[in-house]
């Protein structure tokens, strides 16, 4: 595919939507993914992840750097990482606050992102065989069956934080299946989102000031090398999943979109605002209250339904302007 020149107010875009992509990676039950494909770039996404092969590497062994990054559409990946950390300490550091103090809004927000996603998707799903609705049902039961997986226990071994990392980043490649929700189930979603992200910050923050004493903290290095494994397996993953995704979307891209839909479907009730449960921790036990309503509407309830049409609006604003990008 050929990809597109950017101005400055479309660098700005990307990265806006880089932080949305983030922001959503770190929620448990909502992906990551759904962020690209609903703002319109999640097929540049895979197609630029699919780059890193043998190609990249030769180049970058021989130290032909700007081929290397023309290749793999660097400008495109350098703009939407660019959003994803930012939203990794600034975004989500808010919206970690707001799910502790306004949960059923904040959810009520990824809710109302999530059913516009679907309306969307569903619309490039051309035409609607009965191929393309079993693919879709598949799909939905399995994201439904993610739901009911009761969460393992944590485990800090190199190699297996290394799969979790190559687990994680389907958040970023599939729409609709939440990384962060496999790292909750798996039993890691604290050491790995939590306490391991702490641990960078902290220690970012001393080395800006000159202070290395972290190294004689035992657990500070074990949460950093806990990081870096993670890190290395979310990049093997990364690499591994868009290409199949890069060949699934070639051959197969109806399927292959139905059966991501019924994933996005199948992470409803994990999102689901007035699901009786007391914090996302608790969400494979009442991932499917979709019966649950509140008996009374008050301001809170009210301001919850506003966060529905919020996320709503918001994704059909940028799915609007992803269309401009393509035209």
């Amino acid at each position: 595919m050929e990809t597109p020149k950017r101005s400055w107010k479309d660098a700005l875009w990307l990265v806006a939507k880089g932080m949305a992509m983030g922001t959503a990676n770190k929620i448990p039950g909502v992906s990551g993914g759904i962020v690209a494909l609903a703002a319109g770039f999640y097929e540049e996404l895979i197609y630029s992840f699919s780059k890193f092969d043998a190609k990249a590497f030769d180049l970058l062994r021989k130290g032909k750097f700007k081929k290397m990054y023309t290749h793999v559409n660097g400008s495109f990946l350098f703009l939407l990482f660019t959003g994803v950390g930012l939203s990794f300490f600034s975004v989500s550091l808010v919206l970690d606050y707001f799910l502790q103090q306004h949960e059923t809004q904040v959810l009520g927000l990824f809710f109302g992102m999530i059913v516009a996603s679907l309306y969307s998707i569903w619309q490039s799903i051309r035409p609607f065989t009965a191929t393309a609705y079993m693919a879709t049902l598949a799909g939905t039961l399995l994201g439904v069956a993610l739901m009911y997986i009761n969460p393992g226990q944590e485990n800090d071994h190199l190699g297996f934080v290394f799969l979790c990392g190559m687990l994680s980043i389907a958040g970023m490649t599939l729409p609709g299946l939440s990384g962060s929700f496999l790292l909750l189930v798996i039993g890691n979603y604290r050491l790995l989102l939590v306490d391991a992200v702490n641990a960078i910050y902290y220690t970012l923050t001393e080395i800006s000031t000159g202070d290395v004493q972290f190294i004689h903290d035992t657990e500070r290095m074990r949460l950093l090398y806990v990081m870096c494994s993670f890190t290395l397996g979310s990049g093997a993953g990364l690499v591994l999943f868009s290409k199949l995704l890069d060949y699934l979307l070639k051959h197969f891209k109806t399927i292959t979109i139905a059966v991501l839909v019924g994933f996005i479907f199948g992470s409803l009730g994990s999102v689901w605002p007035w699901k009786n449960q007391e914090n996302l921790e608790d969400v494979t036990s009442t991932a499917w209250h979709l019966g649950y309503l509140p008996n009374t509407f008050n301001f809170p309830e009210v301001v919850t339904i506003i966060s529905i049409g919020m996320g709503i609006f918001t994704v059909r604003t940028l799915e609007r302007y992803g269309k401009k990008d393509r035209s």
